[in-house]
């Protein structure tokens, strides 16, 4: 029996129109660094799609440089991110935002969000402690969507998280390294014209949402940061053969490829809580994107590590371990017909 890869969702290449288009274009001459007319075309869409026509849109390599380029570019010296404590920035990006210089400033999380009174109640301990000019200033807020637990900020919440940083004078940062699930998931109310309006800045995933790889920051305002082509550069994420990025998300963004690109994603994670649950597996917590989190027997492990591909979350207690299954755009209902067969065998 072949194996049912689901351990995350960039285990796939690229969307096939994207893998067509770069074959097309493989032996044309371009300028690089993104001044191409891919790219330029690629720009005025996400500006389209973003209700922002007048938003910079820079294409970065991956999610760690992403992240560690913006949050350096939007803090200065002496202040720190403030992200939950199951953040991606927090866990999962080897203190790369520490190692540019700027501390983590944890949160408890729900379910992988942050609440807006206590990024308040945060924020007024620090502003009235007699200490704070020893302390690291809180400069800006990270949140991801969806979040590392497949969870979704709702608009009334994300609203809050804005309110609450314009009187504390923070930037907010969304991560959108799994945007396009976000925006194919039925319970989302969150659109790219939202974040635009209520973000400093935020990123349109595609590393994790059909291409090979890459990024697309979109900065609502120019002048935040007035120079962040060179800062990219600095960071070491710039493409010099910029028309990869461009192309890809030129067709990502042709015929709303990327609103609907998740779709088959949420049709499979939800088909796949349905057979976990009915095999007696139970739900960890309620993820409603693709990510799905089950606590699992140790007992079965052994017979999933032989057929699936799947991750390793926590350990839940001495006999039990909890499990994450990942589906993407690229997977289909054979795959998960495939998987509810391994768990009937």
């Amino acid at each position: 029996m072949e194996k049912i890869y689901l351990a995350s969702d960039y285990q796939e290449g690229a969307h096939p129109s994207i893998m067509k288009r770069l074959m097309e274009t493989n032996m044309e001459h371009t300028p690089g660094y993104g001044t191409d007319d891919y790219s330029a075309s690629a720009i005025e869409k996400i500006r389209r799609a973003c209700d922002a026509p007048n938003a910079a849109v820079h294409f970065l390599v991956g999610g760690t440089q992403t992240n560690a380029t913006v949050i350096d570019a939007l803090l200065a010296s002496y202040q720190g991110v403030i992200a939950a404590e199951s953040g991606h920035i927090s866990v999962h990006e080897a203190g790369a935002i520490e190692f540019g210089g700027h501390k983590v400033l944890t949160l408890p999380h729900h379910y992988g969000k942050i609440a807006a009174r206590e990024l308040d109640a945060y924020c007024d301990t620090f502003e009235h402690d007699g200490n704070r000019d020893h302390m690291v200033m809180p400069g800006m807020v990270y949140i991801s969507h969806p979040t590392e637990y497949g969870t979704l900020y709702s608009l009334k919440e994300l609203s809050a998280i804005r309110k609450i940083c314009d009187a504390h004078h923070l930037k907010l940062y969304v991560d959108g390294a799994r945007l396009a699930y976000a925006l194919a998931c039925p319970s989302n109310d969150v659109t790219l014209p939202d974040l635009a309006r209520l973000t400093d800045a935020f990123y349109i995933g595609g590393t994790k949402c059909g291409c090979l790889f890459g990024e697309a920051v979109v900065l609502p305002n120019p002048e935040l940061i007035p120079h962040f082509f060179t800062i990219i550069k600095q960071h070491g994420a710039l493409l010099a053969k910029g028309r990869i990025s461009g192309i890809q998300f030129d067709t990502l963004f042709t015929d709303d490829l990327y609103s609907k690109i998740g779709e088959p994603a949420i049709k499979a994670a939800d088909k796949l809580r349905e057979i976990l649950t009915s095999h007696g597996f139970r739900l960890a917590f309620d993820s409603p994107t693709n990510q799905v989190f089950v606590i699992a027997e140790d007992s079965i492990l052994p017979k999933l590590d032989t057929h699936v591909a799947y991750s390793f979350w926590e350990k839940y207690d001495d006999s039990h371990t909890i499990i994450r299954f990942a589906s993407s755009w690229a997977t289909t209902m054979d795959d998960v017909n495939a998987f509810a067969a391994i768990l009937d065998a």
